[in-house]
């Protein structure tokens, strides 16, 4: 006799339609408590039902269309896209939209990070999702939260990188070399500089709908690799939303991406560097000729 398939656990992520579509529910029922626009409360009921009914995965939908196959659903906006792409790979939805766990109860299930160095995390740095978390992290504001030694921070750099970028189940691709991404970093940043490429009119931090976020499409040893500034909050906040550089790259189905910043310190300062791969860029720049300087003096540093 055949043992009967075990329901999935609801915390397994990506998260499969039913849960999501519960957790979307639990969201519009504290809203409407809360006493928010019934507008705002139908858009969530009506996105459970369409998640609910779906005929695949949401997850899988994602992973193969990206957020903006996510839109095209009925009764899922920009807005509510950001929502679910976030709740289907971390399974919260983030505080920006009032909703889910509190930013230190968030930060505090990653693995390697307790309730207290999660609350030191969010007073120090003010992030509010996993993604800031991310990207604190990969540029050197983590380093700097006391408590937060070396091997800590790679470990959490892991377990955000495999969250966000394989939850989804689909194939990781290989890194590119870095003298690749570092070489495709430079050609958009000039072109972007010359003005000769096309822009497009992103939805965040636009509020005029002006067409100025210049996008490169190219191709560089087997890869295929679109670019772009940075336009995250997080960016904005720092100034370097035309120093930090998203680079998406493709092979063979399957994808990555990294970013591109100039470092500010230490070792690597006043030059582009991959977060999270400072010291492979160390021995790029031959700062790094015999492989034996201690990895935590080349790390980020902000």
């Amino acid at each position: 006799m055949v043992a009967p398939a075990q329901p999935a656990r609801p915390d397994r992520l990506p998260l499969g339609n039913d849960e999501a579509a519960r957790r979307l529910e639990r969201a519009a029922k504290r809203l409407s408590e809360r006493g928010e626009n019934v507008f705002r409360v139908r858009a969530y009921r009506v996105a459970a039902e369409t998640v609910r009914a779906l005929p695949r995965p949401a997850a899988e939908i994602l992973q193969v269309g990206g957020r903006r196959a996510l839109m095209e659903l009925p009764g899922i906006g920009d807005r509510l896209s950001l929502t679910l792409e976030q709740l289907l790979l971390t399974g919260h939805m983030p505080r920006v939209e009032g909703l889910g766990d509190s930013p230190e109860e968030l930060i505090a299930t990653v693995p390697g990070l307790g309730p207290e160095l999660a609350r030191r995390i969010h007073e120090a740095l003010h992030v509010e999702t996993l993604e800031d978390l991310e990207r604190a992290a990969n540029d050197g504001r983590l380093a700097g939260v006391p408590g937060m030694g070396a091997k800590r921070l790679r470990g959490i750099r892991e377990a955000l990188a495999g969250r966000f970028r394989r939850a989804v189940g689909g194939p990781a691709a290989e890194p590119p070399p870095v003298e690749d991404v570092l070489a495709v970093d430079r050609t958009y940043r000039e072109q972007a500089g010359r003005g000769a490429l096309r822009t497009i009119a992103p939805r965040r931090f636009n509020p005029t709908g002006e067409a100025w976020l210049p996008v490169l499409k190219t191709r560089k040893n087997g890869r295929r690799y679109r670019v772009l500034f940075s336009n995250t909050a997080t960016a904005h906040r720092a100034g370097r939303e035309h120093d930090w550089v998203v680079i998406h790259f493709e092979k063979d189905g399957a994808a990555g991406q990294c970013t591109v910043v100039t470092e500010t310190a230490g070792p690597l300062a006043g030059r582009r560097v991959i977060r999270g791969r400072e010291t492979e860029c160390a021995r790029y720049y031959g700062l790094l000729p015999d492989g034996n300087q201690a990895e935590s003096q080349i790390g980020p540093t902000g």
